[in-house]
């Protein structure tokens, strides 16, 4: 069996996703379509909106055959880190291409900005820590950086959200991956950022902002959902009475800031020397996690790398714990968080040729990645009554989704 990759989110799984889904399938002419997808929290910083077992389900009832996690040490990182976690979780499991949507729609300009990148490696390097010494955040950085080495943006367009990711995606895939084909469609209709629903293909930023603001499925975002997506929304909002947002969390970030001793902050993963001090005078008069951020952000601390350190804040997660899996090549364990017939069917076939280990539960294996993944979980149901917070947490260590 043929298989292609795909890296996503699914926050909440949109039209725009399933015509990605059915394209990819298209292009590869893939018999099995995997999924890697952040679990309880995302790239950005953010909670997901229902959690991973009814974005999963939504998946697999829209066109994918089987998806694995990606682990939280790797979902809630910078672009580079984040694509890094994904190609090595697709890589071990033997996909042959990977496909990743864009605003540029072609491969050949993400070839031939990475054939430049190693040709100018050293100087990028040199570039890229130089721009960062002087406080600037990281896509800022890398951006000066690849017009240092000539990558303008008027040869590939690197302020475009997918392409960002599309070309830490190839970058990544040429380093760690280097039989898999990298192959890209193009995003149609709605921007990434867009942030009003405009019909049936719209940004999940978008149609977030619309459930979020309503508490319900409106008829506008159910316009840019499949029927399933609904279902499940509204299954998660019955069972848990909300959806997340980082306003759930503020007491429990406000909690976590003012009790931990500045010591201890400075060890937490994305904490930059002299931020912990910033982050417990910034918390004392802070009303709601909008004020602290808003309070809080700078030009060298914007909201998106705010939002990571206060995740790991959660977390717990220590620089010393990221760096072990974040500057290694390789990955201790797929975790597979579900399956239709058809990837059950691609497992079978590939379980002798795969080497890294495959999982269906967390207590099936030591790691380091798990322990993080089992606070993240923590730390995403807290918000929940108890009762409803016992049962999510049984599900954690539970099987995967199947589908029949």
């Amino acid at each position: 069996m043929k298989a292609c990759g795909i890296i996503v989110e699914y926050n909440p799984f949109h039209n725009g996703h399933a015509y990605h889904v059915h394209q990819s399938r298209k292009k590869s002419k893939a018999d099995c379509m995997i999924a890697v997808m952040s679990g309880h929290f995302l790239q950005r910083g953010e909670p997901a909106i229902i959690d991973k077992w009814h974005r999963t389900n939504a998946a697999l009832q829209s066109g994918v055959d089987l998806v694995i996690e990606l682990p939280y040490i790797y979902a809630v990182q910078h672009s580079d880190y984040f694509s890094k976690g994904a190609v090595l979780s697709l890589n071990a499991m033997q996909v042959d291409s990977i496909c990743f949507g864009s605003e540029n729609g072609s491969i050949t300009p993400f070839l031939k900005a990475y054939e430049h990148l190693h040709e100018h490696s050293g100087d990028y390097e040199s570039a890229l820590r130089a721009e960062l010494d002087k406080g600037l955040s990281y896509p800022d950085a890398s951006r000066l950086a690849n017009e240092t080495i000539g990558l303008s943006t008027e040869a590939f367009d690197f302020s475009a959200p997918n392409n960002i990711l599309g070309y830490s995606y190839v970058k990544q895939i040429k380093r760690y991956a280097s039989d898999v084909d990298p192959l890209t469609i193009k995003r149609i209709e709605s921007n990434y950022h867009d942030t009003h629903v405009s019909g049936r293909m719209a940004s999940a930023t978008s149609i977030r902002k619309e459930l979020l603001i309503n508490k319900t499925v409106t008829d506008h975002a159910a316009l840019a959902l499949p029927k399933i997506v609904k279902e499940e929304l509204y299954s998660y909002y019955g069972e848990t009475n909300m959806w997340h947002e980082w306003e759930c969390y503020f007491n429990f970030l406000h909690y976590k800031i003012m009790t931990t001793p500045v010591e201890d902050l400075k060890h937490i993963h994305g904490m930059d020397e002299g931020l912990e001090y910033r982050l417990k005078q910034t918390i004392r008069s802070s009303t709601s996690f909008i004020d602290f951020m808003n309070r809080l952000k700078t030009r060298r601390y914007t909201w998106t790398r705010l939002q990571r350190l206060c995740t790991h804040l959660l977390t717990g997660l220590t620089k010393n714990q990221a760096s072990i899996h974040l500057n290694g090549e390789d990955i201790p364990y797929v975790r597979v968080l579900g399956m239709n017939k058809k990837g059950q069917a691609y497992l079978n076939q590939r379980k002798k040729e795969i080497e890294t280990p495959i999982i269906t539960q967390p207590q099936q294996m030591e790691s380091t990645l798990l322990d993080a993944e089992e606070r993240a979980t923590a730390a995403y149901l807290s918000p929940l009554a108890s009762e409803q917070r016992k049962e999510h947490l049984k599900r954690e260590y539970g099987p995967p989704v199947r589908l029949p």
